[in-house]
């Protein structure tokens, strides 16, 4: 359906309501992927009333107008997405004024807008009615000689830089705080306006930063924030880490046997490559053996080495993993699936610090640290007769449990922004890390398979996110999740259901759906269908209402030979 033939304004206040969802049970409003907030203007003028009282006018001024400026920014790429979509470019830039409009903010009305996105020009004017910011401020200070919408300004201006990709800056030249009937903005090319005092508002020079120096005293916030990660590996603040952190941390220097305790995929390997990098090892091997990975006749001659002729196909001496780890350190990982006969032999060394390869009539003096780990609960093993009691006393002089990641939910931010940093730079690209949405879906995950599988995810989602842009959370999963419960914003403003179902509602669908003998294909064309005349035709407001990408909506509807428009 072309856009041309439909209503400018209706257009955009449906795209717009359509992005917004209230769920109240959780207590999230999301646009788009972006957590929103519906906060009290009272409260919002205290707070600006005390950062004027605290800073003065222009360090509140400058902070107001960056805090608008970077809530404009997470709008406008909104608003860029849309436009990319396929919606009408003057319409997807009103797009931005009618959320003012919506939130509370202001109500905007256009004077003139003349833009073209290929060439980078911009010039806007538009009126301002009902100001929160000039209200609240009239109220407290009233009215003065300078205009006061910092953060609206702000805003706009955000706003409207996203959209183009080039700073632009608006300007109040009339305003209800300096007694005119109503504010009016001006927007120009930062370059055009040839005022830098009043550039620099708009500029990237650490208001926060001064904010905490001059203020609350940079030393004293240091010393109260705690560390996000300890190291270069080892990354954590969560309660669980820094008990098994500690531990590491006192055997680090010593020869000591360490046990490494938890499930698969929490990281025991790299706390083992830890203990090894920082103890008087460090410059020496570091050994790793999956003992689970080799088979139980080829375990000995592994670990041990081999003599030239010790059996047949031998034509070679080979030196064990023991060996090659002398001087260092050898990483037993999964040690709880150790074939009894081998159990047998590698308690003998770490009594005697003595191996025999097989084969040789001599015994081979080795110097090795010993860090062992399994996801086994080996006093289990050991009741059930696989794993021997005096080889689990001498592995377990030194036990540390890691815990797995459901429990260590603190340390999961740092984690994402170390994989994400990992894997833009292994991929070629420059994301701004998770949308609010996917940082909830990250956070609420249980992640069965620990950091082994948040890791997995998010090399996944950076191979899918676009770069500059923000790893949404259809990135993140292979399968969509099933839409929520949240309240849809009608074009009258009221909150109704959104189109997801209970699932009771999804087992009745099914049930329904197998009586009749409805094939997937024909099922999910039809679901297509149904999703595309809901939304107009509009390709990305289909794809949210079925819970996927646009791209993944694109590719099913042209596999299928369904049109996309």
């Amino acid at each position: 359906m072309s856009r041309a033939v439909r209503e400018p304004q209706e257009t955009t206040v449906g795209e717009l309501l359509s992005l917004l969802r209230f769920s109240a049970g959780s207590g999230h409003i999301w646009l788009d992927e972006q957590r929103m907030l519906l906060m009290h203007a009272r409260a919002l003028a205290e707070l600006r009333k005390e950062l004027l009282d605290s800073l003065g006018i222009e360090r509140a001024r400058g902070l107001l107008v960056r805090m608008g400026f970077v809530s404009g920014q997470r709008d406008g790429e909104v608003a860029v997405r849309e436009r990319q979509a396929g919606l009408r470019a003057e319409d997807a830039f009103m797009l931005g004024p009618r959320l003012h409009s919506i939130e509370g903010i202001v109500s905007v009305q256009k004077v003139q807008l003349d833009f073209d996105i290929a060439s980078k020009h911009f010039y806007g004017e538009f009126l301002w009615e009902n100001s929160w910011e000039c209200e609240a401020h009239v109220a407290e200070f009233g009215c003065g000689e300078d205009p006061q919408c910092w953060s609206q300004i702000g805003y706009a201006s955000g706003y409207t830089s996203a959209f183009m990709g080039r700073l632009i800056v608006f300007k109040e030249v009339e305003c209800t705080s300096m007694g005119d009937s109503r504010c009016r903005i001006v927007a120009h090319p930062a370059e055009d306006w040839q005022d830098e005092h009043y550039l620099e508002y708009f500029r990237q020079h650490h208001v926060a930063e001064k904010l905490i120096e001059f203020n609350l005293g940079l030393q004293h916030i240091r010393r109260l924030q705690p560390r996000r990660e300890y190291d270069q590996k080892l990354v954590g603040v969560s309660a669980g880490f820094r008990a098994a952190f500690e531990l590491m941390r006192n055997a680090v220097d010593s020869a000591i046997t360490v046990l490494l305790l938890g499930e698969t995929g929490v990281g025991k390997e790299v706390f083992a490559r830890w203990l090894h990098d920082n103890g008087p090892r460090a410059k020496q091997a570091f050994i790793a053996v999956n003992c689970a990975a080799i088979p139980a006749d080829l375990i000995e001659a592994e670990l041990f080495g081999v003599e030239k002729g010790a059996y047949t196909g031998a034509h070679n001496a080979r030196a064990g993993r023991f060996e090659r780890a002398h001087g260092g350190t050898l990483f037993l990982d999964e040690v709880g699936d150790l074939p009894l006969a081998a159990q047998v032999k590698l308690l003998r060394v770490l009594q005697t610090g003595e191996i025999e390869r097989l084969g040789a009539e001599q015994a081979i003096r080795i110097d090795v640290r010993i860090v062992a780990a399994t996801n086994v609960n080996l006093q289990q093993a050991m009741q059930a007769g696989r794993f021997r009691s005096d080889l689990f006393y001498r592995l377990n002089t030194f036990p540390v449990s890691i815990p797995p990641l459901r429990e260590r939910t603190a340390d999961i931010p740092a984690l994402v922004l170390r994989f994400v940093e990992k894997y833009s730079a292994l991929y070629g690209k420059k994301l701004r890390g998770l949308t609010d949405k996917a940082t909830r879906d990250v956070q609420r995950h249980v992640w069965p398979g620990n950091i082994r599988e948040l890791e997995n995810v998010i090399e996944r989602a950076v191979l899918l996110a676009p770069d500059q842009g923000y790893i949404e959370a259809t990135h993140l999963w292979m399968s969509p999740p099933v839409p929520g419960t949240d309240g849809q914003v009608d074009a009258s403003g009221h909150i109704g259901a959104s189109p997801g179902a209970n699932g009771d509602e999804l087992d009745a669908m099914c049930d329904r759906v197998l009586a009749q003998n409805i094939s997937i294909a024909s099922l999910e064309q039809r679901l297509m269908q149904t999703a595309m005349q809901r939304a107009k035709g509009n390709l990305s407001q289909a794809a949210r209402l079925l819970g996927i990408t646009r791209p993944q909506l694109a590719y099913r509807l042209k596999k299928e030979g369904l049109p996309a428009s």
